[in-house]
């Protein structure tokens, strides 16, 4: 049941959350969040997931300075369909690392804690991706781009087989290797590389 081991060696994030605090689920508020809880929750690791750490990580970074970024503060849009590409998985983790939610969120208590409609999709004005604090402090848009990153060309080979159920078992683990090791150097290697995320 283990990940790979490469998974320790990329950096957590923390985050306060007011809400935790709250009710006691966490003391400070404070949570840290590992890339692993993002492969859990989207049920596996690929570029897009690496990338969506990336992008929401980097993000509040910028928004926060060197302040500890209020998880449920930030609002998330796309510019897209929430049924376009990939904007849904990407969704997922943004709202897992800033609490965002859509219509079925929390609602909050007495008006106060309301995680819900903080992601939108289908806002023009957005662009690719947008994040912005709710006490208006500051807002960014950022666009992704693995290109900097190839993928191993024998994955493109191997693909293929494994899709048609033909491949034998070692090509099987060495496509997975090759797969985790594209992740692994995304968000190691390039892990502050400003060519993979670009804000505006």
């Amino acid at each position: 049941m283990g990940f790979p081991a490469f998974f320790d060696d990329i950096p957590g994030f923390v985050v306060r959350d007011p809400l935790a605090e709250f009710l006691g689920a966490a003391e400070g508020g404070l949570i840290e969040y590992r890339y692993a809880d993002a492969v859990r929750l989207a049920g596996h690791s690929c570029p897009t997931v690496a990338g969506a750490w990336l992008m929401t990580t980097r993000a509040l970074r910028m928004l926060y300075g060197d302040a500890c970024p209020e998880r449920g503060a930030v609002r998330v849009d796309f510019g897209e369909s929430q049924k376009s590409g990939v904007a849904g998985v990407i969704a997922g983790i943004a709202g897992l690392l800033t609490g965002a939610a859509g219509s079925g969120g929390f609602k909050g208590l007495a008006g106060r804690f309301s995680r819900r409609d903080l992601l939108q999709f289908d806002v023009p004005e957005a662009g690719e991706l947008r994040f912005a604090r709710l006490d208006g402090a500051g807002a960014l848009r950022c666009t992704l781009d693995l290109s900097p990153v190839p993928a191993d060309p024998r994955m493109g080979e191997l693909l293929p087989l494994l899709l048609q159920g033909s491949a034998s078992t070692e090509q099987a683990t060495l496509f997975g290797t090759l797969w985790q090791e594209r992740v692994r150097r995304i968000l190691i290697d390039h892990h502050d590389d400003p060519a993979l995320v670009r804000f505006a």
